[in-house]
């Protein structure tokens, strides 16, 4: 059982002797990341007790005090509220200097204020009553209405101590959760609460609530209502087709409410788009029906949940976008905000909103920024099956590689030294091309292309960059590397070199220091043909020689080199 407030005192004497008489102290009895709900909780307590004050902590919490006090007066004041359950328990003594600027009331100045000495009251012995029985909790019990053993079962399970269905019956289940927390709070096991332990576990699980601060919201604009935890979140703009409730508090939720007119088209066509934003991390599982989808996503951020549904010739939904380490709270928003999401007929998000100043970008989509990957290069299919030859560079450290933003691939083989890595998609592939390559020597001063993803894939298509055959070696000699005289990008390492014929003769490499000095622009390099074969032989791949000899058209180049290149993305 717990201990006496008796004993109590005597501790908080001893922490406290060492405060001058003079010094002003509190007793703190809540604290909270939300000024909304902190007000709210100060009002509440305001209605029931004097001396009620809301502070800034220096943790950028907010704290609901009472006070100030002398050291005799809070030692009391604190025992006697605490003994009458009209705080909670784990309230405590705080010297005025934790405190900073008072929010409430407002105009106040409780830290400016004498304290305030209350008379010395003689403690009894027995401070609180006798807990009840287990007949007599058991009695207590049978009062309770079906929802209000729903609540206890509902708390219980909250605090983890309850793993079945919420169904208001009260079996082994319920019993041994019961006798769980009672042990975790120093009570006797019984598993029956009594009428005080089912308070205390009610009101521990309502200012979770309150920290949330749950309440319907109706949207005309957007045509939704549902409830929202306001201690979280607030309106902040319409941006089609997305109603933005932004964090406030540095709360770090969000939630958008979807709504834009549409067809089966357009909702899967917004199944696509969302997963595409960062908002949706790629780790969840994926829901699509014909007339509903859902998305979850979760990374080392956030927690990502979005549902939306077709009706009325409308796609209405929402997203929940929660911190990653506060799954409870989050569960018990999204399941209000599931439980009581319903669109308003007739309203729907029109497709512009406002005055039309919305910042605009390419890596945005309705204010929302679309996944990107860490770096972006090229590569080239090297057989009919789809294999992919790349820079080595380019695959290195990543956790997920995709072709062309959309096939996964994994890294086959590599060869840091000839900067070679060799891709297998996830999925077969059918590509209309692949290299074919060069066996005879290149002639010096000849022309050459380079094809690839200059832009990291800004353009959605490679270009050709011209330059000529500078050596058929590096600067040190290397016989497994030629020397071109053209200005590649970053983007174009990996990408396939041509001659003339469209014979690949090479694989761009990334462009490097040598000896601690930057290189000319229009120096780059590439690992030859013969180094390529002998690196896919020892891979279990045949590569294809070329039989071209005529020169090629720069139009049929350009289409050839569209059909083998490849934009290879490496992403967190």
């Amino acid at each position: 059982m717990k201990q006496g407030i008796s004993a109590l005192g005597a501790v908080l004497v001893s922490l406290w002797a060492s405060i001058a008489a003079a010094q002003a102290i509190f007793v703190q009895v809540e604290a909270h990341p939300s000024l909304t709900v902190a007000q709210n909780r100060a009002r509440a307590f305001a209605a029931a007790l004097p001396d009620v004050n809301g502070f800034r902590l220096g943790s950028g919490w907010y704290a609901i005090a009472l006070g100030p006090y002398d050291e005799n007066s809070a030692i009391a004041r604190l025992q006697r509220l605490r003994a009458q359950r009209a705080i909670p328990a784990d309230s405590y003594l705080v010297e005025a200097q934790a405190y900073s600027q008072q929010f409430w009331p407002a105009g106040a100045n409780a830290l400016g204020a004498a304290t305030i000495q209350l008379p010395t009251p003689q403690l009894p012995v027995q401070t609180e009553p006798p807990e009840e029985t287990r007949r007599e909790a058991l009695r207590g019990e049978s009062r309770l209405t079906r929802q209000q053993k729903f609540n206890l079962q509902i708390a219980l399970q909250w605090f983890g101590f309850y793993q079945g269905a919420i169904d208001a019956a009260f079996g082994p289940g319920t019993r041994n959760s019961m006798a769980a927390w009672q042990g975790s709070k120093g009570y006797e096991q019984t598993g029956v609460l009594t009428t005080r332990q089912r308070a205390e576990l009610l009101g521990e699980y309502e200012a979770v609530l309150a920290s949330l601060d749950l309440q319907p919201v109706r949207d005309e604009t957007a045509g939704i209502e549902l409830e929202l935890p306001r201690a979280m979140v607030a309106f902040d703009r319409y941006d089609p087709p997305f109603a933005h409730y932004n964090a406030i508090d540095d709360s770090g939720v969000t939630v958008l409410l979807i709504s834009q007119m549409g067809d089966e088209a357009t909702l899967l066509g917004l199944y696509d788009i969302m997963q595409t934003l960062e908002i949706v991390p790629l780790d969840g599982a994926r829901e699509r029906r014909a007339n509903s989808f859902t998305l979850t996503g979760e990374n080392e951020r956030i927690t990502s949940y979005t549902y939306a549904v077709l009706g009325d010739g409308a796609v209405k939904g929402f997203t929940l976008i929660w911190p990653a380490g506060d799954d409870k709270r989050r569960e018990v928003a999204l399941k209000a905000m599931r439980d009581s999401f319903a669109p308003i007929r007739g309203a729907v998000l029109p497709e512009a909103v406002g005055d039309g100043t919305l910042e605009q970008s390419i890596d945005l989509i309705s204010g929302l920024q679309i996944r990107r990957p860490i770096t972006s290069r090229s590569g080239f299919y090297i057989d009919a099956a789809g294999s992919v030859l790349t820079t080595a560079q380019a695959v290195e450290g990543c956790e997920r590689i995709t072709l062309d933003e959309t096939y996964a691939a994994t890294v086959a083989a590599s060869d840091a030294e000839l900067g070679l890595a060799l891709l297998r998609p996830a999925e077969a592939l059918a590509p209309v091309d692949y290299a074919r390559f060069q066996a005879a020597i290149p002639r010096l001063k000849s022309e050459v292309a380079v094809s690839g993803y200059s832009f990291e894939g800004l353009l959605g298509a490679p270009t050709l960059t011209f330059g000529t055959l500078a050596d058929i070696k590096g600067l040190q000699g290397e016989a497994t590397v030629k020397r071109l005289a053209l200005a590649a990008s970053p983007g174009d390492a990996g990408g396939p070199v041509f001659d003339t014929s469209g014979s690949v003769l090479g694989m761009l490499l990334p462009a490097e220091r040598t000896g601690g000095r930057v290189l000319p622009e229009d120096v780059s390099f590439a690992t030859d043909a013969e180094a390529i074969a002998t690196f896919l032989s020892n891979s279990g791949n045949a590569p294809a020689a070329s039989d071209r000899a005529d020169q090629m058209s720069a139009e049929d180049l350009t289409r050839l080199a569209a059909n083998l290149t490849v934009l290879v993305s490496c992403w967190e």
